[in-house]
This record gives C-alpha cells, sequence and structure tokens, in this order.
C-alpha cells in the first residue's frame, strides 16, 4: 500500500523539477509513513510514498524493470501474487522480490492489460513505458483505492492518489467544481470522473487511460459490475469467502480486523480467526450515546472468539475536534460525521501497530442487506395499497426522522411520492430526495448554475444498455455498488480515513470471485420477505452465535449537528458559519444557514435532513477554507533521502535526442 504521483510532459522544453515530486510526497505521506521514492527523467517524474507490508525490504517504489525497461508506481495489494510469481517463473520469468509491486510489473509486459483480469485485488498504479512515451493508470474493479490526475493545456498530465498531490505538484489549482459539489449533495459524494474540484478528475472503478503525446489516447472500462443472467450455478459461498479471507490475510506484517458488531464484520473476524497463526485483534467503534452504541454485540463476539479487542469510546467532542481533519482527507464536502468515528478508530489500530485489517464493506451491497432493498419491495408494493406504507416505512426506518413526533400518512407519502416507478433510478429516489434537502441553502447564483445541470439525468444515461432488463433489485443493487459503495464509503468512509494514519484497510466481500457468486446465486438466497443476506446468515450460523447470525442490521450511523453546538464545540464552528464567512466562500444563503443554525443552538434540528444540511454547509466552508481559500495548505518538500531513486532509462526516447 502507498500513495503514488507523477509529472508526465509531451516533451522534453519543461523539465520535471525534483523539488515538485518532493512536495507530492509529502502530500500524501500519510498514506505511505515508512519512506518515498523518486525516479526521474527530462520530462517524466515519479514518486510513491510507501506502507511496507509485502518485502519490507525489498519492495520500494518506483520500480524499474531491466529486461522490459517499463516502470511502475503501485498503490494497493494482489493478493494472489505467489500463485502469479509462480507462473511467471515456469515461463522463465525471474522476479528479485517478493513483493506483489514486481509480479504486477512482470505481467503488465509479459500480457499488456490483458493482465488485468488475473489480478485479485484491489490498486490503483501508473505504467509507465519509456519508448513509446505511453502512461496507463488504472484502478480496481471496485474503486477501492483512489487515482486522481488532471491534463493540462500544453499536454502534461499530472496525477496522484489524492488530489492534494496535484495542487502540491505547483501545476494544478484548487478551485470549486459546482457540479462535483452538488453531487455530493445528490448521492453523498462526487460521482466519478468529477471530483470537487474543477479541471481534477479521478478515475472511475474499473476503468483505465492511456496518455500519450500529450493527449489521452485510450479510456476505457475493463471491469464493471453486470447482473446478466448467468447459467453457471452459482455454488456455495463458504469456500469462496474462506478462500478470500485467507487471501486477505497474507502480508509480512500482522492483520487485524475490524469489529462492529453486526453480521457481515462479525463473519469476517470469525472466519479470520479461524485462518490466522496468531492471536487476531480486532478494533472498535463505541458511542457514548446508546441510540448509535453497538458495544455489546462488539464484546459477544470477540469474547466468543477469544480475540485482543480494542475499543475506541466516540463521543460528540471528539467528533467535532477531529471533523477538520477528516474533510481535509475526504477532500470533499460530507454529508454525514459518520467517518470521523472511523477516522479515530484507524488512529487507535495504527497506535496499536496493526497496519492491516479486514473489514466486512460490501457484503450488503452484494447480498441485499439494506433497508432500501426491503424499500424497493415495500414501494413496489405500496403503490396498489398506500395504506400498508405507514407501518412498513416506519419499521425500516425508525431512526429517519428522530423528532418523537406521530408517523401517519404524510411520512409514508415521503417514500411514494419520491418518484415514478419507471425511473430507471426508483430505488434510490428517496435518498435522493433527503440528501437534496442541504441544496435549499445553497446562495441563489449557485443553486442556478447547479439545476442548470441535471445530474440526474447524467446518472441515467450512464447506465449500462442492459439495465433495462435487470429486476428491480438488481438495478438497485447496481446503484448502490455504482452511486454509494465506491464514491463513498470505500472512500471518504474508508479509504481515506483508515490511509489517514497509513491502514489499509481489505474488503473479503468485494472479492470479485464473491461479486460472481453473488449474481448467480437466487434472489430468494439473498432476501426473501424481510429477511435478508440468507445465505451470508447460513454461513455465519456455523461460526457465531444465533443472536448475532440472526441480528437485525443496525445501520452504522454517529451523532450529526449536537456535536457542533454543545459546549466544548470547536471555535471555528461559529466562525466557518458567521455571515460573513458564508459571503466570503459564496455557496450558501448567509439568511438560510442562519435560521438552520438557531435551530441546531436550540436543538431543535434534530431530523434526518436537517442533520445532513448542516452537516453539509460545515464541510463545505472547512474544505472550501483548507483547500481553496486564500489561507489553503501548502506543502513543502520531503527533505530526507529517498530508498530508492531513479535516474536511468525513465525518457529513453528523449535521452537519444
Amino acid at each position: 500500500m502507498c500513495g503514488i504521483a507523477g509529472i508526465v510532459r509531451p516533451d522534453g522544453a519543461r523539465p520535471v523539477e525534483e523539488v515538485a515530486l518532493r512536495r507530492m510526497a509529502r502530500a500524501i505521506r500519510h498514506r505511505g509513513p515508512d519512506g518515498f521514492g523518486l525516479a526521474l527523467g527530462r520530462s517524466a517524474g515519479f514518486v510513491s510514498s510507501r506502507l511496507a507490508i509485502f518485502d519490507i525490504a525489498g519492495g520500494w517504489q518506483p520500480m524499474r524493470s531491466e529486461a522490459g525497461g517499463t516502470l511502475i508506481v503501485y498503490n494497493g495489494e494482489v493478493f494472489n501474487h505467489p500463485e502469479l510469481r509462480a507462473e511467471l517463473a515456469r515461463d522463465g520469468i525471474a522476479t528479485e522480490t517478493t513483493s506483489d509491486t514486481e509480479v504486477v510489473l512482470k505481467l503488465l509486459e509479459r500480457d499488456g492489460l490483458a493482465a488485468l483480469d488475473r489480478l485479485n485485488g484491489q490498486f490503483a498504479f501508473a505504467w509507465w513505458e519509456p519508448e513509446p512515451r505511453r502512461l496507463t493508470l488504472v484502478r480496481d474493479r471496485f474503486g477501492i483505492h483512489p487515482l486522481h490526475w488532471s491534463l493540462l493545456a500544453d499536454g502534461t498530465i499530472v496525477f496522484g492518489s489524492e488530489a492534494k498531490a496535484l495542487f502540491a505538484s505547483g501545476e494544478v489549482r484548487a478551485e470549486p467544481d459546482l457540479g462535483g459539489i452538488d453531487d455530493v449533495f445528490t448521492t453523498w459524494a462526487p460521482r466519478a470522473p468529477r471530483t470537487a474540484f474543477r479541471g481534477v478528475q479521478q478515475l472511475p472503478p474499473g476503468r483505465l487511460l492511456v496518455w500519450e503525446g500529450g493527449r489521452i489516447v485510450t479510456e476505457r472500462t475493463w471491469w464493471r459490475p453486470d447482473y446478466s443472467p448467468r447459467t453457471e450455478p452459482a455454488g456455495e459461498l463458504e469456500p469462496l469467502m474462506r478462500s478470500s479471507v485467507e487471501l486477505r490475510l497474507r502480508a509480512d506484517v500482522p492483520v487485524g480486523t475490524y469489529l462492529s458488531g453486526g453480521l457481515d464484520s462479525s463473519l469476517t473476524t470469525a472466519l479470520a480467526k479461524e485462518a490466522s497463526d496468531h492471536q487476531l485483534r480486532t478494533f472498535s467503534v463505541a458511542f457514548k450515546d446508546p441510540h448509535f452504541d453497538e458495544r455489546p454485540h462488539q464484546l459477544e463476539v470477540a469474547r466468543k472468539l477469544g480475540t485482543d479487542h480494542h475499543v475506541v469510546d466516540v463521543g460528540p467532542a471528539e467528533i467535532a475536534n477531529a471533523f477538520g481533519d477528516v474533510v481535509w482527507h475526504a477532500e470533499s464536502p460530507l454529508i454525514r460525521t459518520a467517518p470521523v468515528p472511523l477516522y479515530l478508530l484507524a488512529k487507535e489500530t495504527r497506535e496499536q501497530g496493526i497496519t492491516v485489517v479486514a473489514t466486512g464493506e460490501g457484503a450488503d451491497e452484494l447480498f441485499w442487506g439494506y433497508d432500501l432493498f426491503k424499500e424497493v419491495v415495500a414501494r413496489q408494493a405500496a403503490l396498489a395499497d398506500p395504506e400498508s406504507a405507514v407501518e412498513v416505512f416506519s419499521e425500516l426506518y425508525p431512526y429517519f426522522e428522530a423528532t418523537g413526533a406521530a408517523r401517519g400518512p404524510a411520512w409514508a407519502r415521503f417514500f411514494l411520492e419520491a418518484g415514478p416507478a419507471d425511473d430507471p433510478l426508483f430505488s434510490h429516489q428517496t435518498r435522493v430526495a433527503a440528501t437534496a434537502a442541504v441544496k435549499a441553502f445553497y446562495a441563489p447564483d449557485v443553486a442556478q448554475l447547479t439545476a442548470a445541470e441535471d445530474r440526474l439525468g447524467a446518472l441515467r444515461d450512464s447506465l449500462p444498455p442492459e439495465f433495462g432488463s435487470w429486476s428491480a433489485l438488481e438495478k438497485a443493487a447496481y446503484l448502490e455498488v455504482t452511486t454509494l459503495l465506491g464514491p463513498y464509503l470505500l472512500g471518504p468512509q474508508s479509504d481515506r480515513v483508515a490511509m489517514a494514519h497509513g491502514v489499509e484497510a481489505r474488503y473479503p466481500f468485494l472479492d470479485h470471485r464473491v461479486f460472481e457468486h453473488s449474481v448467480r446465486l437466487d434472489p430468494s438466497r439473498k432476501l426473501q420477505g424481510t429477511d435478508d443476506k440468507i445465505a451470508v446468515r447460513e454461513l455465519a450460523r456455523k461460526v457465531l452465535p444465533e443472536g448475532i447470525a440472526g441480528r437485525t442490521k443496525q445501520p452504522y450511523r454517529a451523532p450529526q449537528a449536537a456535536p457542533f453546538f454543545d459546549g466544548g464545540a470547536p471555535e471555528w464552528v461559529d466562525e466557518l458559519l458567521s455571515p460573513a464567512m458564508l459571503r466570503a466562500t459564496g455557496l450558501f444563503d448567509e439568511t438560510k444557514v442562519a435560521g438552520l443554525v438557531r435551530r441546531c443552538r436550540a436543538g431543535r434540528a434534530t431530523g434526518y435532513r436537517e442533520g445532513m444540511a448542516l452537516v453539509g454547509v460545515l464541510s463545505t466552508q472547512l474544505w472550501h477554507e483548507r483547500f481553496c481559500g486564500p489561507h489553503a495548505d501548502v506543502f513543502p518538500p520531503e527533505e530526507g533521502e529517498p530508498q530508492v531513486f531513479i535516474k536511468q532509462g525513465i525518457d529513453q526516447a528523449l535521452e537519444r535526442v
């Protein structure tokens, strides 16, 4: 696991400066705190900040192949690299290290981009071929690891794991992209290739692009979630999950797990415990507010499995104090505080000496565990019998409007009138409608500009041709994977907050073989009535207590508005929400925000949508100040000696001129 970055120019007229690469390395040091490496030619430069997991001594980057002459900077892990290395050896291709980085490089040289289908892992990398001066950027299937890039007017391409690496280069300026910000207030995160920054793109999950001669010559999908009918039987989930967990325990450092107390993380932990050759260490977030706390369930699993368990206790003060750092690492406005406790969890995990953890993320999307899937079924049924809706939706979402008011027909109407049943986005209309409450606080000119771009229309247009032939639940699963899992859950709520402390998260449910199994699985093995994740629960009953295996899902949430208005709230909250700062940023209507702030101070803004609105406004103000304002962060260069510094063969074509 690493942070990567680079600058490549179309010719040698303007050299890449070493100091720019060192600034980029410093900007992403948190992703790779164990050291950094450089490769520098006349018009191409690459940098890697390393979190050492495989081949601690020999796996440094950038890595150049002596045989083929190509170079790679690589972020992530390919878990089946020992098997792939053995295959290379059978073909007479020798490797000098035991790192997965070298295996990926040699496979690319042997097979080209067809090698991607062989990789079982999570990764984002840049592959440089100096002879044709060709740069290829690749991102993994689900978008577990980020990769940003910008194409400049002169044809220079600048890339990095995080956008801040691009800004540190001195080549790219941080400016707001209203469309990317509006994405956050539509589907919770900017939808790739868009980001919250103008002129900065993120490579979408399962995509690659090829730069050559100052332009993008290829940009295509190499993998995407496909729910088309399969002829092969699903087979059994258990051997796949055991294999996936075992692969994700591979490392030259100890691996722990995150344990929320829910079904998915508990099953992951149980399988990891059986496969681990040392006492497993587990880590949990507990909340001081009992409405959010799952501590009893976490402790039950930890005791049952005999893990070395650690708990991070989080309250309002901890959330408020860490919120600014989380926004900086997310590089985007947020509409939830939920990433903050996970940021604090990663901090504790790192302090306990663990730099790799397995988690249960992905199970709900693949095996239809979210209430959203039940909601789809309920909404379809309620179209014929609206009177039945009140009880169904109140049972599904007891926390949605925590005002204590009695729910009646108006409550159900929100779900029934969110949008037409023939809309391709039917399953996600309610989430979009709830999130859009933040947009009511836009300044008038911002509201006008963002309304001119049909964000949902663009999403509809991006759906694959076969989308219309899928079932309503398959459509919901596709949208959940592509609009929530990749952009938000694996981004601000996972990779960004874990790698803020140099902790790599791994996801056994997101093994592409497990995804294929979930698609082949009969729908009744995923959702039947109100019984969800049936196949997953059957496996869990073999290794966990029934109270955990059969437990109803408790959505992971954290306090929203309250942490910023109690007696211990940081002073910057008042400052950033002041009329003067709102006017300076220019994104929100100061009068409307003042009304929201008054309700929050009085303790009356307890609803789900008001909480999202407050977090959305405050996080945007923070984000703008840290990245785009007059006092935005600056990045000094790394001053130490790089672990590797490659100066030969980077620009072969130019070196002969």
